[in-house]
């Protein structure tokens, strides 16, 4: 069976574009408060007729008036400043687009809205078309909707193109909320680029006071009195009597020139109405190109941001190396360090899913290293379980090349396993730097030193660009300690492991020998444990052998301690390091096999005599009292 098929499925997956197109369609808005009760199958049963406010359908629908919308938005102000064109061609346009609008009124009367006192759907007929009729929505949307051309026509059967029907037909832009709405769900859509979406925005925003203010200069030059003291009577005298696209063209040009403020001077006002309507927009100019200019300086620096956050960190880097007079090499690896981070910021697991619950962190974990920390030495054998448990206390890291991960002597904490890359074991010796071995993918690194408690015997270097997974010692002793049998199979492959290092690499560990020999006595008598044929009964109780080895069968789970075979006030003898057994008498009876005669009194370094083994830390030192 292969890796992968033995995988723990830790979840169920689901289609990655059905959880977006879900997350995208529904707002924030129809979210409960917390604690509010819902029935999970309150949405799925909808009442008859009733449309709810999320459905795919519906949003498609809103989508395709935002086109009208935009339709919309053009001809209102473009039928004010130019007659022809209102009675004309575009006429029964804009009769169609009023339909589908008209349309839109009925269905929100059967569209379910979002209670904002108990956060839930209201499905209820009455309350639907209450809350629309009530509120500002419905009367606008019919005033912007009606054909009132059409209805004067129907109604005294005479065509009218006046001006106050031109002015009521921008009445329609107040569908223009539609496109603001859009643009706010857009924004926070994932599936669409933030700066994109927002450059989309600015720019409409732009052409439509553009397209207004050429519109509505173009008018009030076509109502005053002497069309030759105007701003485009100027230059084209019979400009009433000109085409559309000529007449359109100049008031284009004009408002652009006015609004980069470049003012050519060919096209200026000259009667005091168009004075006081250029005065108005080039005041309205000042606060929109503000907004344009502040929301790109927004997304610029935005961008930028991070570069300007690492320049400034390289510098006081810089400066701080130069300060305290560190070496060239030890700035070089903090430089590096400081680069790599800021090139792989985005692959930094734990800040990327930090805020992430713990069950989807795992599935990640699970997902990116459980084939790496399946083929550890120390992990063969073992559940599948323990390994889905210790995956999920992982945490990911890079390292640059000819960076040091662990230095020679330190105090462990956590050991490695490398993911890629590739890394050298070093060793100190009267000055120079040794080369013990090479370490690659799924090899551990630390883990000698963190099992033993004993100080790191070697120095870890990076020779290239090393991806690597650290894990805790106490999170690993916590998940020891309920996995019994996973405990004796870690055992076993760490002492195969420790028998198998090389010569050169077991003189650099302070007393492996010794150690081995305790860690094959504790083996040894877990076998006994667990077989029934080795327990021999006391005083009619039945006890377990249990020689040299604490309550768990996992040593480094264990607290340990230092035996020195004298009182704490002669000269200190050379102690030995052993595991605290499980009760006083036991420890009374390993003193008796190590030191070949059982003490009277076992006291710690203030002469204190010990009477419960809870009070006990690792690396106390016990002294014996004959």
């Amino acid at each position: 069976m292969s890796g992968s098929s033995r995988r723990p499925r830790l979840f169920r997956r689901h289609s990655s574009r059905e959880i977006m197109n879900n997350l995208a369609s529904v707002s924030s808005s129809f979210l409960p408060a917390f604690g509010t009760i819902v029935d999970e199958t309150y949405h799925l049963h909808l009442k008859k007729f009733v449309i709810a406010p999320y459905d795919r359908r519906y949003r498609w629908w809103q989508t395709f008036l935002v086109v009208l919308v935009i339709y919309s938005a053009w001809a209102s102000p473009f039928e004010l400043a130019f007659k022809k064109v209102s009675m004309g061609p575009l006429l029964p346009l804009d009769l169609i687009v009023d339909a589908f609008f008209a349309i839109d009124i009925i269905l929100t009367f059967f569209v379910s809205y979002l209670d904002k006192t108990t956060y839930l759907l209201v499905v209820d007929h009455k309350k639907i078309a209450m809350r629309y009729v009530t509120k500002m929505l419905f009367p606008m949307d019919v005033a912007s909707t009606l054909p009132f051309q059409l209805i004067h026509r129907v109604v005294t059967g005479k065509v009218h193109s006046g001006e106050a029907f031109r002015f009521l037909s921008l009445l329609r832009l107040w569908r223009l909320r539609r496109v603001s709405q859009l643009f706010k769900r857009l924004e926070k859509d994932t599936r669409f680029s933030y700066f994109i979406t927002r450059c989309c925005k600015l720019i409409c925003a732009t052409l439509f006071s553009v397209h207004s203010a050429g519109c509505f200069y173009f008018w009030l030059a076509t109502r005053h009195k002497n069309p030759e003291n105007t701003w485009i009577g100027s230059q084209v005298p019979d400009f009433e009597q000109r085409t559309i696209k000529l007449g359109y063209t100049y008031s284009i040009y004009w408002a652009v020139v006015t609004l980069t403020t470049v003012g050519y001077g060919d096209l200026h006002a000259v009667n005091p109405s168009e004075k006081a309507f250029t005065l108005f927009y080039m005041l309205f100019n000042i606060g929109l190109t503000a907004y344009v200019i502040g929301n790109m300086t927004n997304l610029i620096v935005h961008n930028a941001i991070r570069t300007f956050a690492v320049r400034d960190s390289i510098n006081e880097i810089l400066r701080y190396g130069s300060k305290n007079r560190l070496p060239e090499g030890l700035k070089d690896q903090m430089l590096a360090h400081l680069q790599l981070k800021s090139k792989t910021v985005e692959l930094q697991q734990e800040e990327v899913i930090a805020n992430l619950p713990k069950a989807i962190r795992t599935s990640i974990s699970q997902h990116l290293f459980y084939p790496t920390i399946e083929k550890t030495y120390i992990l063969r054998g073992v559940s599948q379980d323990f390994i889905a448990q210790m995956v999920s206390e992982i945490k990911a890291e890079y390292f640059p090349p000819k960076v040091d991960i662990i230095l020679q002597n330190e105090i462990p904490t956590d050991f490695y396993i490398l993911v890629s890359g590739l890394v050298e074991v070093l060793v100190y010796k009267n000055g120079t730097e040794q080369l013990l071995s090479r370490l690659g993918s799924s090899d551990m690194a630390g883990e000698i030193a963190v099992l033993l408690n004993i100080p790191q015997p070697f120095t870890l270097r990076t020779k290239k660009l090393s991806q690597v997974i650290r894990i805790s010692h106490d999170h690993f002793k916590q998940l020891v300690k309920p996995n019994s049998q996973d405990g004796n199979i870690l055992l076993s492959n760490f002492i195969q492991y420790l028998k198998s290092l090389k010569q050169e690499i077991v003189q650099e560990i302070p007393c492996l020998p010794e150690l081995l020999s305790d860690l094959a006595t504790i083996t040894e008598a877990t076998d006994l444990n667990e077989d029934p044929q080795n327990q021999e009964s006391v005083d009619g109780n039945t006890r377990v052998i249990e020689e040299d080895v604490g309550g768990n069968c996992c040593p480094w789970c264990n607290v340990r301690v230092i035996i020195h075979g004298n009182s704490p006030n002669q000269n200190t003898t050379k102690g030995k390091l052993v595991y605290l057994p499980p009760t006083i008498e036991d420890l009374y009876r390993l003193a008796e096999n190590k030191f070949g005669k059982r003490p009277n009194m076992i006291v710690i370094g203030d002469d204190s005599e010990v009477e419960e083994l809870n009070a006990l830390r690792d690396n106390d030192h016990l002294y014996l009292i004959f």
